[in-house]
């Protein structure tokens, strides 16, 4: 069954006849993800909460689009990870430019970066592109982020820990290896004191700090999690689609 909020699956004859006012870009990584979860993980995730948020929006008749998610983010710190492939922020930002290009000569003036991968940070590249696109409004949201996910995990973990192997079970239980073959995540934290603690930021140096590439301990997965999670999450996105999409560039701001 062809989704007309999916560009990938829709066709120019549905295209061409419908008023799209929201553009959605998912943005995952390629990277490892503890012995378990397959290379795609963050991108699997971010295109299915997209996919999955758009048609709850679609059904209250909102006219978004899901263009092809990216596979790429930045990777930098696993250089020493065998095939986790970085794409550079000024490379995603030169993809950004031409997509936001493209949406501002077609009049498609909203366009929400749904990111799925931690190294990502699109806040800065989305001032850059103000300056040069301001007919469009670009905003940027984590999906992960969407809802409190302590309310639905024991120890959600930072990278293929109990969220995101809960989540991959849900989606894509094919690409899961059994729980006993994933390692236990462990994080071997900064030794300098306001780096551990967070209020200080640097690259991490993964083949450092984990021996398995997972942070955060995966054993308590389960698809059910994921599935009261995943519920939330795209609701949550689904009604600010809904809203955004229903709310004139003129009246962003309280009068």
């Amino acid at each position: 069954m062809i989704r007309p909020y999916i560009l990938a699956e829709t066709n120019w004859k549905t295209v061409k006849d419908t008023d799209y006012q929201v553009a959605i870009l998912p943005w995952g990584a390629t990277e490892a993800h503890n012995y378990h979860l397959p290379y795609a993980t963050d991108t699997i995730q971010a295109d299915y909460v997209a996919a999955e948020a758009a048609r709850l929006a679609w059904e209250e008749g909102a006219k978004v689009i899901v263009l092809p998610t990216v596979p790429f983010g930045v990777n930098t710190g696993q250089f020493g990870v065998k095939l986790c492939i970085n794409m550079s922020p000024s490379t995603q930002f030169a993809v950004l430019k031409d997509i936001t290009e493209v949406l501002s000569r077609q009049k498609i003036q909203k366009l929400v970066i749904m990111n799925g991968h931690g190294g990502n940070n699109f806040k800065q590249m989305i001032r850059e592109l103000y300056a040069l696109f301001p007919d469009v409004f670009v905003c940027t949201l984590d999906w992960y982020k969407a809802v409190n996910w302590n309310l639905y995990f024991d120890e959600p973990g930072d990278h293929a820990g109990e969220m995101e192997t809960s989540v991959i079970m849900k989606v894509a239980p094919q690409w899961a290896l059994p729980l006993s073959e994933a390692g236990d995540g462990k994080e071997k934290k900064f030794n300098i004191k306001g780096l551990r603690e967070g209020w200080v930021s640097s690259q991490r140096l993964w083949t450092a700090i984990t021996a398995d590439t997972g942070v955060g301990n995966p054993h308590k997965a389960t698809p059910e999690k994921a599935e009261k999670y995943l519920a939330a999450v795209t609701k949550n996105i689904s009604d600010f689609l809904i809203e955004l999409e229903r709310c004139p560039l003129s009246d962003l701001y309280e009068k």
